[in-house]
């Protein structure tokens, strides 16, 4: 039966392909075949909308000129899916820089949300576009950040206050996803402390991933800013409830980009990728959240209807074995919580 609510649209990320993949790990799984996958994932007649983006070979090249360009949108369109968020390669090995670094460092960071936006903007005009914003971070240590955290975080907010211009002059958004291996962000406070100092809520906001805030609450390289205590019962739902939506509380103002996820408490690095919350499958037994519900704690208002504030959401399965990630199964499976999650918080144009 298909879904009744329309929106939030449902999306699918391709970065699992690349991130932490590479000659010290599992190979990079090509575009096409992302793509071929997500297209082809259906549960009761419904199918994903679109895929959010990394652009970054070798998927999708930051310096892509326009033939390449068309032929991206031309990729996406063919499959019947549109273009939502993208993650702009702020970082240094991509070819960014610092948010907090040199001169140079912070130049490159910059340039790599123009290009973004560039792509992006020229993607809406071919016509497989129409929400979504531009992904970014620190692109900093946490041990970096806290030999100055104050100092530190207001130089980030200077370049994301420049970032911010740059996205201004695109018609563009941009969203910060917190995530524990970013210095600024690493935290809900931190996070909070950043987009208040950036002071730019007409362009930039907050993305959360449901694997990375579980690991807020934890106080995962930030104990001062731990919810839960050492040795926490996961079956003390009550608790676990209450920790969430202190960080809801004083996240969703700035929510603007969202990721479905689970995860099971833990961390998880590969490759080049620091560690970060693990991304479990949507199945995984050991799964400390209750997807569905606790999505809801993102996506709906204090009275429990829907914000609107996001077009669309995204599955992430970031840094899932090149084995789980070519089964189609685990894509149905996905799929078939993203509706879940829609049927419970979505809406209808």
């Amino acid at each position: 039966m298909a879904n009744s609510n329309t929106f939030p649209k449902l999306h699918n990320a391709m970065w699992p392909g690349l991130v932490g993949k590479g000659d010290d790990s599992e190979p990079p799984i090509d575009l096409d075949t992302m793509l071929d996958l997500t297209a082809a994932a259906e549960v009761g007649g419904v199918k994903f909308d679109g895929v959010d983006l990394f652009l970054a070979d070798p998927h999708t090249s930051i310096d892509a000129d326009d033939d390449a360009i068309k032929e991206l949108a031309d990729k996406v369109g063919s499959r019947n899916l549109m273009v939502g968020s993208a993650v702009a390669p702020v970082w240094e090995p991509v070819g960014g820089g610092s948010a907090m670094g040199s001169a140079d460092d912070r130049k490159r960071f910059l340039e790599m949300v123009r290009k973004s936006c560039k792509i992006l903007g020229r993607l809406t005009e071919l016509g497989v576009r129409s929400y979504g914003v531009v992904r970014i971070d620190s692109a900093a240590g946490v041990e970096d950040w806290a030999a100055d955290p104050a100092g530190n975080t207001k130089i980030i907010a200077e370049t994301f206050r420049e970032a911010c211009d740059i996205a201004s002059d695109h018609g563009e958004r941009l969203a910060a996803e917190g995530e524990i291996c970013w210095g600024g962000m690493h935290s809900w406070k931190a996070m909070v402390d950043l987009l208040e100092e950036t002071d730019r809520p007409d362009v930039i906001g907050f993305q959360a991933d449901m694997a990375h805030t579980l690991l807020y609450v934890m106080g995962y390289n930030a104990p001062e800013a731990k919810l839960l205590p050492e040795g926490f019962d996961w079956n003390d739902s009550d608790a676990l409830d209450g920790a969430l939506k202190k960080v809801t509380d004083a996240l969703l103002p700035w929510t603007i980009d969202f990721h479905v996820a689970q995860n099971d408490g833990t961390v998880k690095g590969m490759g080049s990728h620091d560690k970060t919350g693990r991304h479990c499958m949507v199945t995984d037994p050991n799964g400390r959240l209750d997807v569905v519900r606790h999505a809801g704690l993102w996506l709906n208002d204090a009275d429990g209807n829907p914000t609107k504030a996001v077009q669309h959401i995204c599955w992430d399965g970031c840094m899932f074995p090149n084995e789980d990630l070519l089964k189609q199964q685990t894509w149905n499976d996905i799929l078939g919580a993203m509706i879940k999650v829609r049927d419970a918080h979505g809406w209808s144009a």
